[in-house]
């Protein structure tokens, strides 16, 4: 199997390859960078599941103009959602605070809006990932995959992904980003699960 992913980020690849492997799936990975795509995809969409197909088929595009055959593309969108904020940062989580803006400026910009929710019963939230498989016969396959927890009060250390210092996945007490590394990877899980089902959906296609 040859597969297209549509990031340029090394960590995704390799979590990619990973699950990929423990599943028994034979792949060779592509980033948008081995075929040349440096485009900027416009994510308009209102829902994860519109961002990530708008990816895929613009990737799919690149590729059918190319003449790049016979490859599965994948792409993801993902965010942190929370209740009390009606959903928010959402799709808009990689710009929640300008375009450039840093981890830091994104985080207490969460933390401020959630100052009037102390109690962490109204500080719920959810990590959405979203999965767009379009094989190479054009067939589209979406997954989902989402991990809960609350919004901490302090981030955590920072670095990694923009909203790990304040995620407390649930059964923990503290932020994803203090969580040592085998935690990190068992309880990080809404892309992994997403991609475990998309996985699944190959399996029922014989696609290996």
């Amino acid at each position: 199997m040859q597969i297209i992913y549509g990031t340029s980020n090394q960590n995704k690849v390799i979590s990619m390859a990973k699950i990929l492997k423990e599943n028994n799936i034979n792949a060779k990975l592509y980033t948008l960078k081995d075929i040349n795509f440096n485009a900027k995809i416009i994510e308009d969409g209102q829902t994860f599941e519109e961002n990530s197909m708008i990816k895929a088929t613009t990737i799919k595009k690149f590729c059918d103009e190319h003449h790049i055959e016979n490859k599965i593309i994948i792409t993801d969108d993902a965010g942190l959602c929370i209740d009390k904020l009606n959903g928010e940062p959402g799709v808009y989580s990689a710009r929640y605070a300008g375009e450039n803006a840093t981890q830091i400026q994104i985080i207490e910009k969460v933390l401020n809006k959630m100052k009037r929710y102390q109690d962490i019963k109204d500080r719920t939230c959810t990590f959405v990932c979203v999965l767009t498989a379009i094989l190479s016969n054009g067939e589209k396959i979406l997954a989902r995959g989402e991990c809960k927890g609350t919004v901490a009060k302090v981030p955590g250390k920072l670095g990694g992904l923009t909203y790990i210092p304040i995620f407390i996945p649930d059964g923990f007490d503290k932020a994803l980003s203090d969580l040592d590394e085998k935690t990190y990877e068992a309880t990080h899980n809404h892309r992994n699960l997403a991609l475990k089902k998309l996985v699944t959906e190959f399996k029922k296609r014989n696609i290996e």
